[in-house]
């Protein structure tokens, strides 16, 4: 380890609907580049349900259970169900107030509450996580931001890229025009943050404790992530920002709130890999199909026929691996070639290096370390 200190930041899946193949990709990307980088630097992973907790996305989703299905059991519900629910309300299309919205906020900022559904979704995808042989950075865990909304934005001031209206009863924009970037709001007028000022409450105390800021988020979020990215390089470390795209069904790119996941959506596709392949088999094939089939870009629609070739071309490498002598190499050296000019390991090209014809077997503790 060389002692540099690099901050994995990944953007967070609301807890509201099943994980589809566009989360699996992030996830597992993040994961990887995680359990790699972590043989080469000191890694720390961020990722708070309770920091974005506090958008109108999730807080008008509770609001919208309490109203409408009153004092639900949501315990023995599956994702599904409860992902339906979710559906619903984005069909409802109806704007809740500040006013209906901030006993929620309320508790979630003092008390670190979570609505039961919610917390009945992160245990779900806990189990999820556990099958995939995925790091669990504290899906449950109550992790609140380093900064409160008005520090952030002091924060902001000081660096010359707030410009406040509050005091004209306006919102709040994020200001990085002389970056030759829009403004952008991040506070409504009647206080409430969106999901850029939850990211700078959580980032802005955080960043400058590191080497390295790796930002991975989805590829449509790429211009608030432009503008978040400015603002982290003020305080000191090189950002790197990761677009992730999204994996398209049927051709199309399709968001979680329309539902129409019922035969792809995490439990499902594990459900269904687990008739056929071995636990270490799915983990391995479920990498090598998101990361280095898919790729980073978003061109290729799902195809579970070519899922299953990577479990097989897992099960094979697996095999070769466990057959073989000890490596020569140290693992170390190994992963430094995937980094190319930063800190971070690139789990494309580490994953797609485990495919290409007339290499070396990958030695079996570096499977076992960053992709099981």
């Amino acid at each position: 380890m060389t002692g540099h200190r690099v901050l994995l930041a990944p953007v967070t899946v609301t807890p509201s609907k099943p994980l589809t193949p566009s989360h699996l990709k992030g996830l597992l990307w993040t994961d990887v580049m995680y359990r790699a980088t972590r043989h080469l630097a000191d890694v720390s992973y961020r990722y708070s349900h309770t920091t974005y907790d506090l958008t109108e996305q999730t807080l008008g989703f509770w609001e919208y259970l309490d109203r409408a299905e009153g004092r639900a059991d949501y315990s023995g519900m599956t994702e599904e169900e409860i992902g339906e629910l979710y559906v619903a309300y984005r069909a409802e299309g109806r704007h809740p107030t500040a006013a209906a919205l901030h006993p929620y906020a309320e508790a979630v900022e003092r008390y670190g509450w979570r609505h039961p559904a919610a917390e009945r979704v992160l245990e779900l995808w806990a189990s999820h996580y556990a099958h995939l042989g995925m790091h669990d950075p504290g899906l449950s865990a109550h992790q609140p931001p380093g900064m409160t909304l008005d520090e952030a934005l002091a924060e902001l001031s000081g660096l010359g890229m707030c410009l406040d209206h509050r005091r004209f009863g306006g919102p709040v924009y994020l200001d990085a025009t002389r970056h030759g970037l829009p403004l952008r709001q991040i506070v409504t007028a009647d206080g409430r943050p969106n999901y850029l000022a939850c990211a700078l409450r959580e980032l802005l105390p955080l960043a400058p404790e590191f080497d390295e800021v790796v930002l991975l988020y989805d590829k449509e979020l790429d211009p608030d992530y432009q503008l978040l990215g400015r603002v982290l390089e003020r305080l000191g470390p090189p950002v790197r920002r990761t677009p992730i795209g999204r994996v398209p069904i049927d051709g199309q790119i399709r968001s979680a709130r329309h539902g129409n996941w019922h035969t792809t959506t995490a439990g499902a596709l594990l459900e269904a890999a687990a008739r056929d392949h071995d636990a270490a088999a799915v983990r391995l094939g479920m990498r090598l199909y998101f990361i280095a089939t898919l790729g980073p870009g978003q061109q290729q629609s799902f195809r579970s026929d070519l899922l299953h070739q990577c479990m097989a071309r897992a099960e094979r490498l697996l095999a070769a691996a466990r057959g073989s002598g000890p490596e020569a190499a140290s693992m170390p050296e190994g992963l430094a070639r995937h980094r190319r000019d930063h800190l971070y390991v690139d789990p494309y090209r580490l994953t797609s290096s485990l495919l290409g014809k007339r290499r070396p077997t990958p030695p079996l503790d570096l499977i076992s370390s960053v992709f099981l």
